[in-house]
């Protein structure tokens, strides 16, 4: 069988297959949620849980079977190049820390690449049972109603998260993060994928994530945040998934934004 090409495919076709293949994958690790989950430390120092792997095992068996030539990238499992110039970047539980403490707010994450650009990606979160998804020009959507980012124009009118804020604090970016909490109404650990979810969909204004950020962590984020109406960048300001750090806003305070986190001055 020959590898469907890029263009053969339906951008609004492949988010209802991601959405429900995330939806899929959440309710495996539902079967694991709800108290203390035993985890084992990986090479790097993070945790991972059976759930993880299995709902990554589910993700992965649902691409093959539909689309065999494209490429994958998992968390868990790694690299699987592909020949259709797809390829599909998996999470299968972004915020494995609040999963195994029973905290609902972790996230499954599909994000696909078509040609190297970010095209579509999915938040689902399963203890929540919602949804945020996107696609390029299809739109932003929570639970399959078109959302977007807020209109807040003023850094005091702000929200801004992190997920784990002291470790935001004593990084690369602390000084401007200070600088930059000093000016917002409030700040929240509403972190990880949740974090982002939020900004796209007009809870809260800025969400960052500071060096650390995996491609598997970003994937969704940028068509996410860029359908909503905001903004995704690195905290040096590129548009992409591969920067290692993540900044959502709801676009009109992105700049101000970037310009404290990298001066740490008004």
């Amino acid at each position: 069988m020959e590898a469907q090409s890029i263009e053969a495919r339906n951008l609004a076709d492949l988010l209802d297959f991601a959405v429900r293949l995330a939806r899929e994958a959440g309710d495996a690790t539902l079967r694991h949620f709800g108290g203390r989950v035993a985890d084992q430390s990986k090479s790097d120092g993070t945790p991972v849980t059976l759930a993880d792997a299995a709902a990554e095992a589910l993700l992965r068996e649902g691409i093959r079977r539909r689309f065999p030539h494209d490429g994958i990238l998992g968390e868990e499992e790694g690299e699987e190049p592909g020949t259709s110039g797809y390829r599909w970047i998996l999470d299968p539980i972004d915020g494995t820390r609040s999963f195994m403490r029973g905290v609902p707010l972790y996230a499954v994450l599909v994000g696909l690449e078509r040609g190297g650009e970010p095209s579509l990606g999915v938040i689902h979160l399963p203890a929540l049972d919602e949804t945020v998804s996107a696609a390029t020009d299809q739109g932003c959507y929570r639970d399959g109603v078109r959302c977007q980012a807020n209109r807040v124009a003023e850094l005091a009118d702000a929200v801004a998260l992190t997920s784990d804020p002291a470790l935001t604090l004593h990084g690369e970016v602390g000084p401007g993060w200070e600088a930059l909490t000093a000016r917002v109404d409030y700040t929240r650990s509403w972190g990880d994928a949740y974090g982002h979810a939020m900004v796209a969909t007009g809870r809260a204004e800025i969400m960052l994530d500071p060096p650390g950020l995996a491609p598997w962590d970003a994937a969704p984020l940028l068509p996410i945040l860029a359908e909503s109406g905001g903004r995704f960048t690195s905290v040096d300001g590129q548009a992409t998934i591969h920067g290692g750090s993540g900044l959502s806003t709801n676009g009109i305070l992105h700049d101000r934004v970037l310009e404290l986190l990298n001066s740490g001055q008004a």
